[in-house]
């Protein structure tokens, strides 16, 4: 059976999410959580990246076409959530444990569009209109389910590095973590302005 299929997705996948550049963010977002929450924070981001990824790699040409929705406009708005996000991590809004639920912060900005983002949305939309008959698609699938518990894995054993960060340096790492979300943010709007404008050249 040729795995090279598995491999190219699983890879770019795995580059798309990034987990040791995702485990800084992680970890300012979920620093205040105990170590239970902080768990549960990370199997239900990753679960919802996958739900995300699948239900795009099955319906996503259908359903953006059916919302009139381009995908830089999908990428323009993943941009603008991470802004929000990276702007409460540098004004310190977000260290308050109090006022974030496991739930929100697993599910946005973790879930989406950190892990399912557009770029990972878009790849996987690539790989599956690629494919032909069952087996690439299992291939595709399983690759999609095997990066997730790559990233699953490196978040659940990420605790470890809070007890040797303390307060001071998780305090740090937020900051930090802000200022690069922010900048993938922008990067993200950048490349979703690039694509409209060589959209409406190539119209006219």
């Amino acid at each position: 059976m040729d795995l090279t299929l598995f491999g190219e997705v699983f890879l770019t996948l795995l580059v798309i999410t990034d987990p040791p550049g995702m485990m800084p963010i992680f970890l300012a977002l979920t620093g205040p959580l105990s170590a239970r929450d902080r768990n549960r924070a990370a199997w239900q981001a990753v679960a919802l990246a996958l739900g995300v990824i699948v239900i795009f790699a099955v319906a996503g040409q259908t359903l953006l076409a059916y919302l009139h929705v381009s995908l830089p406009a999908l990428q323009a708005a993943g941009g603008l959530l991470l802004i929000l996000v990276a702007l409460e991590l540098l004004t310190g809004k977000a260290d308050d444990p109090g006022q974030q639920a496991t739930a929100n912060i697993a599910l946005v900005p973790l879930g989406t569009p950190l892990l399912a983002g557009p770029g990972a949305i878009v790849a996987t939309m690539l790989f599956v209109q690629g494919a032909s008959g069952t087996g690439d698609y299992l291939q595709i699938g399983g690759a999609i389910v095997a990066v997730m518990l790559t990233v699953w894995l490196v978040l659940r054993f990420s605790g470890g590095i809070v007890k040797v960060l303390r307060p001071g340096g998780i305090e740090v790492l937020t900051r930090i973590a802000g200022l690069l979300l922010a900048a993938i943010a922008v990067q993200l709007i950048a490349d979703a302005i690039g694509s409209f404008v060589t959209t409406y050249l190539n119209q006219h």
